[in-house]
């Protein structure tokens, strides 16, 4: 069992990385971003092994770059929240189908 479930890793990634963005420079936002999704990824290979890690991966980046025009939709907290869930949705169900 790993001591911090990827999902909340990705959770603190895309919310903190968007908090500190804000406060901030974009580039710390994005700094942030990225290492919790690398951590994510190394937590998810053992987990549901490298085709659904990559899958996950691949999600995590395009919940990212989809957040920014939903923001324009639905406001940027709102958008932030809402892939965030996704995420950690796609997460815990690849956890669940592909266990090892």
């Amino acid at each position: 069992m790993h001591a911090v479930p990827p999902e909340l890793i990705t959770s603190a990634g895309l919310i903190g990385g968007f908090a500190l963005a804000r406060r901030t420079r974009r580039v710390y936002g994005g700094a942030l971003l990225a290492a919790a999704g690398a951590l994510a990824a190394a937590q998810w290979k053992p987990l549901v092994g490298g085709p659904a890690a990559a899958g996950l991966g691949l999600l995590y980046t395009a919940v990212f770059g989809a957040s920014h025009p939903l923001a324009k939709k639905i406001g940027a907290w709102p958008s932030v929240f809402a892939v965030t869930g996704a995420v950690a949705a796609a997460s815990l169900v690849a956890r669940k189908v592909f266990a090892k």
